[in-house]
């Protein structure tokens, strides 16, 4: 299979305006992925499935990430005039780097036996503008994953013929993946309470806790 810089190439040449970039992934497996742009990630998509030499036609796996924001520290080195003679000097500097999700999708050829490609989508934000364009209408298979994802983290996937909860139930407000997610006391929505919640919504009344009988 073609590396993913070949493949980013075909791609802008096949569909010029396109955004595309290379995320990189220095850790093992070393598994670099392709950014794509909202403008034109289904285009894109469907040209990963439909190329005759890449024919990626299986998405086996959606998942979401969750990236809140954080200071990134770095050192910047510049030359300077020190007690008059000529120094390297390293500067510390912090950068603030908004929060944001993705949605991580991996694709296969079953017609041709290779892969994975993997490909990211970005939201603006962790807030008002959780939104990237669905890829059902590409692969089928991303139908169900993307509204885990949408349940779980909070990315709302504009095209998804039926964006719902799939795990959560319907009166749960949060997003359980996020990493700044706070378990409740008090589960005054959960459904199938045992002793550990009954213990836990019991520290808001008077009243010690009673053991649940179906437990």
């Amino acid at each position: 299979m073609e590396s993913l810089d070949q493949i980013a190439a075909r791609i802008s040449a096949a569909l010029p305006g396109a955004t595309i970039s290379l995320v990189a992934n220095p850790a093992l497996p070393a598994q670099s992925s392709l950014l794509l742009g909202h403008d034109s990630a289904v285009a894109v998509a469907r040209f990963l499935r439909d190329d005759a030499g890449l024919r990626l036609d299986y998405c086996s796996n959606v998942t979401g990430v969750d990236w809140p924001e954080r200071v990134i520290k770095t050192t910047v080195k510049t030359t300077q005039i020190v007690d008059g003679q000529e120094k390297e000097v390293a500067t510390p500097r912090e950068e603030l780097q908004p929060g944001f999700l993705e949605a991580v999708y991996h694709l296969y050829s079953m017609a041709l036996k290779h892969g994975p490609v993997v490909i990211r989508l970005r939201t603006a934000d962790r807030d008002q503008q959780c939104r990237v364009p669905s890829l059902t209408a590409v692969w089928k298979s991303a139908e169900l994953q993307e509204r885990e994802a949408f349940d779980l983290y909070g990315i709302r996937f504009d095209g998804h013929p039926d964006l719902r909860r799939i795990l959560m139930w319907d009166e749960f407000t949060d997003y359980p993946m996020r990493k700044d997610y706070r378990e409740p006391d008090d589960y005054d929505y959960e459904p199938t309470p045992h002793n550990e919640v009954v213990e836990k919504a019991a520290r808001h009344v008077a009243t010690p806790a009673q053991p649940f009988a179906g437990a």
